[in-house]
């Protein structure tokens, strides 16, 4: 996913390898954008995906505004811009085809799920 621009006081997390970004079940207020490092997606203690620099994930708890369905952990060192809510629909709104991405993702994301079933 090309990396949306964000303005220079955008949040910048840092998390060593074996850290947890969030928890499956935890309160979704926020999506990351990997700037660097690999992120492990686990499910029910499964790891159900591998994101690298330029993915996305955390979007879908901004969304329908329910618990985190995931868990998020640091697979190696990683730098990821955090996205707030309000920030969000910002640039949901200035920018259309960033929605659409987002559509994209949670599409293909889904569509890999039901390959697995």
């Amino acid at each position: 996913m090309t990396i949306p621009p964000f303005d220079k006081e955008q949040n910048i997390e840092t998390y060593t390898a074996g850290q947890t970004v969030f928890r499956e079940g935890d309160p979704g207020n926020r999506m990351f954008i990997i700037l660097e490092g690999t992120i492990d997606i686990v499910i029910r203690g499964k790891s159900v995906a591998t994101l690298e620099s330029g993915n996305i994930f955390g979007e879908m708890a901004l969304i329908d505004k329910n618990p985190r369905s995931a868990t998020a952990m640091a697979k190696t060192n990683a730098k990821l811009a955090a996205i707030n809510e309000d920030r969000f629909m910002e640039m949901v709104k200035e920018n259309p085809r960033f929605a659409l991405r987002i559509m994209s993702v949670l599409a293909a994301r889904l569509r890999r799920m039901d390959e697995k079933l």
